[in-house]
Protein backbone atom coordinates (compact mmCIF):
# COMPACT_ATOMS: atom_id res chain seq x y z
CA UNK A 1 0.00 0.00 0.00
CA UNK A 2 1.36 2.98 -1.04
CA UNK A 3 0.60 6.19 1.44
CA UNK A 4 1.37 9.64 -0.32
CA UNK A 5 0.99 12.73 1.99
CA UNK A 6 0.84 16.44 0.88
CA UNK A 7 2.57 18.33 3.17
CA UNK A 8 1.20 21.43 2.84
CA UNK A 9 -2.24 19.66 3.66
CA UNK A 10 -0.69 18.45 6.83
CA UNK A 11 0.57 21.69 8.07
CA UNK A 12 -2.28 23.59 7.24
CA UNK A 13 -4.42 21.26 8.90
CA UNK A 14 -2.32 21.39 11.77
CA UNK A 15 -2.50 25.10 12.40
CA UNK A 16 -6.41 25.08 11.55
CA UNK A 17 -6.44 23.50 14.86
CA UNK A 18 -5.15 26.72 16.19
CA UNK A 19 -7.61 28.68 14.39
CA UNK A 20 -10.75 26.63 15.81
CA UNK A 21 -9.24 26.69 19.20
CA UNK A 22 -8.22 30.26 19.52
CA UNK A 23 -12.23 30.69 18.81
CA UNK A 24 -12.88 27.97 20.77
CA UNK A 25 -11.27 28.55 23.99
CA UNK A 26 -11.45 32.25 24.11
CA UNK A 27 -14.62 33.71 22.21
CA UNK A 28 -16.89 30.51 22.19
CA UNK A 29 -16.17 29.20 25.94
CA UNK A 30 -13.64 30.60 27.68
CA UNK A 31 -15.29 30.80 31.23
CA UNK A 32 -17.32 27.82 31.01
CA UNK A 33 -14.10 26.02 30.21
CA UNK A 34 -11.93 27.25 32.56
CA UNK A 35 -14.34 26.84 35.77
CA UNK A 36 -14.97 22.91 34.31
CA UNK A 37 -11.49 22.32 33.78
CA UNK A 38 -10.48 23.71 37.15
CA UNK A 39 -7.93 26.56 35.43
CA UNK A 40 -6.96 29.61 36.75
CA UNK A 41 -6.40 32.89 34.95
CA UNK A 42 -2.57 32.77 36.68
CA UNK A 43 -2.23 29.45 35.00
CA UNK A 44 -2.99 29.73 31.55
CA UNK A 45 -0.74 32.91 31.92
CA UNK A 46 2.52 30.09 33.02
CA UNK A 47 4.41 27.45 30.24
CA UNK A 48 3.05 29.27 27.13
CA UNK A 49 5.68 28.90 25.40
CA UNK A 50 5.62 24.68 25.81
CA UNK A 51 1.71 24.34 25.62
CA UNK A 52 1.63 25.98 22.02
CA UNK A 53 4.74 24.37 20.57
CA UNK A 54 3.40 20.66 22.35
CA UNK A 55 0.41 21.32 20.74
CA UNK A 56 1.76 22.28 17.12
CA UNK A 57 3.59 19.17 17.17
CA UNK A 58 0.65 16.25 18.14
CA UNK A 59 -1.61 18.47 15.85
CA UNK A 60 1.30 17.31 13.21
CA UNK A 61 0.72 14.30 14.46
CA UNK A 62 -3.04 14.25 14.17
CA UNK A 63 -3.03 15.55 11.07
CA UNK A 64 -0.18 12.84 9.39
CA UNK A 65 -2.34 10.10 10.58
CA UNK A 66 -5.46 11.73 8.81
CA UNK A 67 -3.67 12.44 5.89
CA UNK A 68 -2.45 8.43 5.53
CA UNK A 69 -5.93 7.33 6.58
CA UNK A 70 -7.34 9.70 4.01
CA UNK A 71 -5.73 9.36 0.77
CA UNK A 72 -6.47 10.95 -2.54
CA UNK A 73 -9.69 10.42 -1.40
CA UNK A 74 -10.87 14.30 -2.15
CA UNK A 75 -12.74 16.99 0.00
CA UNK A 76 -15.84 15.11 1.14
CA UNK A 77 -14.29 11.95 1.77
CA UNK A 78 -11.80 13.92 4.02
CA UNK A 79 -14.42 15.68 5.75
CA UNK A 80 -16.28 12.78 6.35
CA UNK A 81 -13.70 10.99 7.64
CA UNK A 82 -12.47 13.86 9.99
CA UNK A 83 -16.34 14.07 11.22
CA UNK A 84 -15.63 10.56 12.10
CA UNK A 85 -12.44 10.31 13.71
CA UNK A 86 -13.91 13.40 15.50
CA UNK A 87 -17.29 11.77 16.88
CA UNK A 88 -15.97 7.74 16.55
CA UNK A 89 -12.77 7.89 17.99
CA UNK A 90 -11.50 10.83 20.06
CA UNK A 91 -14.83 12.56 21.46
CA UNK A 92 -15.91 8.99 22.58
CA UNK A 93 -12.15 7.98 24.03
CA UNK A 94 -12.37 11.21 25.86
CA UNK A 95 -15.79 10.41 26.88
CA UNK A 96 -14.50 7.08 28.51
CA UNK A 97 -11.53 8.86 30.20
CA UNK A 98 -13.97 11.42 31.30
CA UNK A 99 -16.43 9.07 33.12
CA UNK A 100 -13.45 7.47 34.71
CA UNK A 101 -12.21 10.74 35.89
CA UNK A 102 -15.12 11.86 37.31
CA UNK A 103 -14.70 14.82 35.32
CA UNK A 104 -17.72 17.24 34.47
CA UNK A 105 -19.94 16.53 31.36
CA UNK A 106 -19.61 20.33 30.48
CA UNK A 107 -15.86 19.72 30.01
CA UNK A 108 -16.45 16.69 28.16
CA UNK A 109 -19.03 18.63 25.88
CA UNK A 110 -16.66 21.22 25.39
CA UNK A 111 -13.71 19.69 24.48
CA UNK A 112 -15.49 16.31 22.68
CA UNK A 113 -17.21 19.04 20.04
CA UNK A 114 -13.50 21.23 19.87
CA UNK A 115 -12.65 17.48 18.31
CA UNK A 116 -15.07 16.98 16.16
CA UNK A 117 -15.03 20.46 14.61
CA UNK A 118 -11.14 20.66 14.09
CA UNK A 119 -11.07 16.77 12.75
CA UNK A 120 -13.93 17.50 10.65
CA UNK A 121 -11.37 20.77 9.40
CA UNK A 122 -8.88 18.84 9.31
CA UNK A 123 -10.57 16.23 7.46
CA UNK A 124 -11.82 19.28 4.86
CA UNK A 125 -8.13 20.60 4.45
CA UNK A 126 -6.20 17.17 3.55
CA UNK A 127 -9.24 16.04 1.57
CA UNK A 128 -9.17 19.05 -0.66
CA UNK A 129 -5.09 19.42 -1.25
CA UNK A 130 -4.30 16.30 -1.34
CA UNK A 131 -6.89 14.71 -3.92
Amino acid sequence: MEVNINWLAVVLAALATFVVGGLWYSLLFARPWQKAAGVTDEQLKSGTARVFVGSFILALVMAVFLAAFIGREGAVFGTLAGLAAGVGWVATALGVNYLFERRSPVLFAINGSYNVVTFTAMGAIIGALQA
